[in-house]
């Protein structure tokens, strides 16, 4: 979440293949691709690499065609990219079902991996000439489109393109490193308009409105806006961000507001503050259209920089709170933001992960030196390289609205059951 407008759009994912693994790694990664580039203090990110996919040939009568799937460079984040088969055409067209079986697939290529993977299309019968194709069925997430269309021959004449060999890194399972410097406490709690050195603020550094954003949501307090509903409040489930359609409307700096939003925000709050290390976030998302749940950090020397470890598009149409999930960094300086990479992923596919609505789960970040890493439920979900390095890092958890509709649908809430930070040297 920003403070202005972003573009948003979103992939389907399936079962990754990649050409062999290694064990899983609870450290970041050893890559030194990209340890001498200039970030420019926080304002520069490496290219993209450009991510293709390659025409190959198989023999008639084998069981298996090797589709090459392959960066141009070593990639500063992780690409994600959906692929799929599709039929060929003429006379000698392959058919699904009848000469290959169909696949729709996720390959995933982590900093530090291979620049060439496999996806494999098994055959079932095949002749000399026989074709289909394969695609991606978007652009991929984190890299340039290359190559979105490759054809898969059969041929008896032409050497059988081979097998990706590599080492590829499982993904990493998060494990705190840090020393433990805060821990959310219903007895230790505290709050106020504009927060303090120990208590959260219920506004954000810009005030109370974020109509560079579209939100339609004043971000509320019970003190200043009195017979309100929430918006913070403690539940037996935990602590309770609530958004809500105001009974009554509020008239603020000449505006009248028909929503509220809420957040809790760590900027004068020096114990959730750090440069290096874990901020982990035990919370169930709201589903209602037009609500904006996230959780993000900001520099404490100003936007951007920004961290999105989560972010819930409710605005928009595709966005299925039960399965997508979204990860961004914001590069910048003085209030413009230069650039921005992240992926929004259907998690239910790509890594087993759903109902984050019905249930709680643990959103995660890792922040060291060299790299940022991203969990969902211990599992590695992105990794970028770290342009940030040397900047110190303050919370946000937030419910904003941005809707003119009834706003009555699911639950506005974000229920936080658990918020860790552990700071690293």
């Amino acid at each position: 979440m920003t403070s202005s407008g972003s573009t948003t759009s979103t992939i389907s994912s399936a079962t990754t293949t990649s050409a062999s693994t290694s064990s899983t790694s609870t450290v970041t990664t050893t890559d030194a691709s990209f340890a001498n580039f200039d970030f420019a203090n926080g304002t520069k990110l490496p290219e993209k690499a450009t991510l293709s996919l390659g025409n190959a040939t198989f023999q008639p009568g084998t069981g298996v065609a090797y589709v090459p799937v392959s960066l141009d460079h070593a990639t500063p984040n992780t690409v994600i990219a959906r692929i799929a088969t599709i039929n060929g055409s003429g006379t000698l067209r392959a058919l699904s079902g009848y000469n290959y079986q169909t696949v729709d697939t996720v390959v995933i290529f982590r900093p530090g991996d291979p620049l060439v993977q496999t996806v494999e299309v098994p055959i079932i019968s095949a002749i000399d000439g026989q074709q289909f194709q394969v695609k991606l069925r978007e652009a991929p997430w984190g890299a340039l489109q290359g190559q979105s269309i490759a054809t898969i021959s059969a041929s008896s004449a032409v050497l059988a393109t081979a097998k990706a060999t590599g080492t590829f890194r499982e993904p990493r399972t998060f494990a705190p490193t840090g020393t433990l410097q805060f821990e959310l406490l219903k007895d230790t709690h505290k709050r106020s308009p504009d927060g303090g050195w120990d208590r959260w603020a219920t506004s954000l550094a810009n005030g109370r409105t974020q109509p560079a954003n579209g939100e339609t949501g004043l971000y509320l307090d019970y003190t200043l806006f009195p017979g309100i509903e929430g918006p913070v409040y403690w539940s037996t489930n935990g602590l309770v961000l609530h958004s809500q359609k105001l009974t009554t409307p509020i008239t603020y700096q000449g505006q009248t507001w028909y929503y509220g939003s809420s957040v809790l925000d760590g900027r004068n709050f020096l114990a959730t503050q750090i440069g290096y290390g874990q901020y982990e976030w035990d919370a169930r998302m709201p589903n209602r259209r037009g609500s904006w749940p996230a959780f993000w950090l900001v520099s404490t020397s100003g936007w951007p920089p920004e961290i999105d470890i989560y972010e819930g598009f409710g605005y928009q149409s595709y966005w299925d709170f039960d399965r997508h999930i979204s990860h961004t960094i914001h590069v910048g300086a003085n209030s413009t933001r230069y650039d921005q990479r992240g992926v929004i992923i259907q998690a239910e596919q790509a890594y087993g992960l759903s109902g984050f609505s019905q249930d709680f789960h643990r959103f995660a970040v890792d922040i060291q030196r060299d790299y940022i890493t991203w969990f969902v439920d211990g599992k590695e979900t992105y990794q970028s390289v770290n342009p940030f390095r040397g900047f110190r890092f303050y919370p946000i958890m937030d419910v904003a609205v941005k809707t003119t509709g009834a706003y009555n649908d699911g639950s506005g809430d974000m229920v936080i059951r658990s918020f860790k930070i552990y700071s690293a040297p």
